[in-house]
């Protein structure tokens, strides 16, 4: 599972009793240790190493941006200084998480230590006067599971976030011409969001394999792979062609900085390399590079959200909404030409010929069935979306390619959200809930969540610790 870094920044107000925050701090760092969560402490900056002076807030937020934290932890170990959290909050621009220990019994004289439950609510008024997103995790104690399962989700989306910022995608050609629904407004996902996009043509590819294939090497360590992974159905020298386009992409992609390829897959390749690039694509696919077909730039961005939603404990899977299931009326079938993961099939997948076109190179595979997450970014005219749901993988009837028939709760529904759009026929699934994260990680990254079935007060509880 990828690491993410959290500052630790515990806090407390005069008024309370400071020997127990500095308790509950000390507490609360040998839990973090306990779950191997990486953190930056702050014991450092003062003798109680508690947030709570202003004069603190800027050695401590140089500290943390030092040491490169992805989000900042604020447990507040008694009353806390909503303030100081706040400003410090503000100079990181970081997602923040807020929690505080739940408050003990009033002792027999009636005195209460902490209150930590009040400056919670105290804390969460003025982050929102300083128009700053937070996540909330429930006033619990350190032994609840709600706190583990907080902290290891925080942690997630703090990855989402972090990715999604710093998101470049190498995109090989243009769209094809017919794909109208792939286009995309490049200025605007830079200014809105930082995403870069590394365009080349298809010539600078094509090269990139011609010389893939004279070094050899890596090549043919591809193409050894793909034997012991795959049924093989090609001739030897276009498996060749696979594997060399696998190592030319994935040098490209190096070569530009991209953590994401868009790659325009048909016709201009065809006629250069006789083969169809889905295989290439499902090898990257399964090491963690998201590839997607028809220069899908947001397809591209989906793909990137929701591999870092899974935490490298699952792969992503780009597919296309296709046809309703013969039989069930909640079914459809998730299919693509063949750039799933082999990590995704529920048999030996073999490379061979696709449905629609006449070249070599795709994969077929029917993928595992289970429960999965599905969800489309896309937007136009402007606004941003995330379409965002649960499936589960159903019987169904043969087909080519890479395929799995899903089951939802309402097909209806989904297919008027995905035709009214913002939405296109494409969509990522991944075999893992990762739902509530995706849910939580918009409100960071300033789109708008958009849940295909009506569970959006079952993912708020589930946040809340419910």
């Amino acid at each position: 599972m990828k690491k993410m870094k959290l500052g630790f920044a515990p806090t407390r107000r005069s008024i309370f009793s400071a020997p127990d925050a500095v308790k509950y701090a000390g507490l609360t760092r040998e839990k973090l240790k306990e779950l191997d969560v990486d953190f930056v402490d702050i014991n450092d900056i003062n003798e109680e190493g508690l947030l709570y002076d202003d004069n603190d807030v800027k050695k401590i937020a140089e500290k943390f941006r030092k040491e490169g934290v992805d989000g900042l932890f604020l447990p507040h170990c008694n009353f806390g200084t909503e303030y100081v959290c706040a400003r410090l909050a503000k100079e990181l621009g970081v997602p923040v998480l807020l929690w505080g220990p739940r408050d003990e019994r009033p002792d027999e004289n009636g005195i209460r230590l902490r209150d930590s439950q009040c400056g919670l609510f105290a804390t969460g008024k003025v982050l929102r006067r300083f128009q700053i997103p937070f996540t909330y995790m429930t006033n619990c104690r350190l032994s609840d599971p709600e706190f583990e399962r907080g902290v290891r989700d925080f942690l997630t989306v703090c990855n989402i976030v972090k990715v999604f910022h710093n998101t470049r995608i190498l995109q090989i050609a243009p769209r094809p011409f017919d794909f109208w629904t792939t286009m995309c407004n490049e200025g605007e996902l830079l200014e809105k969001f930082n995403i870069q996009l590394s365009p080349i043509p298809m010539p600078e590819l094509t090269d990139a394999v011609k010389k893939a294939k004279a070094e050899g090497t890596e090549v043919q360590k591809v193409v050894a792979y793909c034997r012991e992974a795959m049924n093989i159905k090609v001739k030897d020298e276009e498996l060749e062609n696979v594997a060399a386009l696998k190592v030319a992409m994935k040098q490209l992609a190096e070569q530009y900085g991209c953590n994401a390829i868009a790659i325009q897959c048909w016709n201009a390749l065809q006629g250069e390399l006789g083969i169809m690039p889905c295989a290439a694509n499902s090898l990257l696919n399964e090491e963690g590079i998201p590839v997607v077909c028809e220069t899908d730039i947001h397809g591209a961005i989906t793909a990137v959200m929701i591999e870092a939603a899974g935490m490298d404990e699952a792969r992503g899977f780009f597919a296309d909404w296709t046809v309703r299931h013969p039989d069930n009326e909640n079914g459809e079938l998730l299919q693509h030409c063949g750039p799933w993961p082999i990590s995704v099939a529920k048999e030996k997948p073999s490379i061979g010929y696709p449905l629609a076109f006449d070249h070599p190179g795709a994969v077929e595979a029917e993928a595992k069935h289970g429960d999965m997450t599905l969800c489309r970014f896309d937007g136009d005219n402007g606004e941003y979306s995330l379409l965002l749901g649960h499936a589960k993988g159903i019987a169904g009837p043969y087909t080519k390619g890479t395929y799995v028939w899903v089951e939802v709760e309402n097909l209806k529904r989904l297919e008027a959200k995905v035709v009214e759009g913002p939405y296109i026929h494409h969509c990522v699934g991944i075999h893992k809930d990762v739902v509530p994260v995706l849910y939580e990680a918009c409100k960071y990254i300033g789109i708008k969540p958009d849940l295909y079935d009506p569970i959006e007060e079952e993912v708020k509880a589930y946040l809340r610790g419910e």
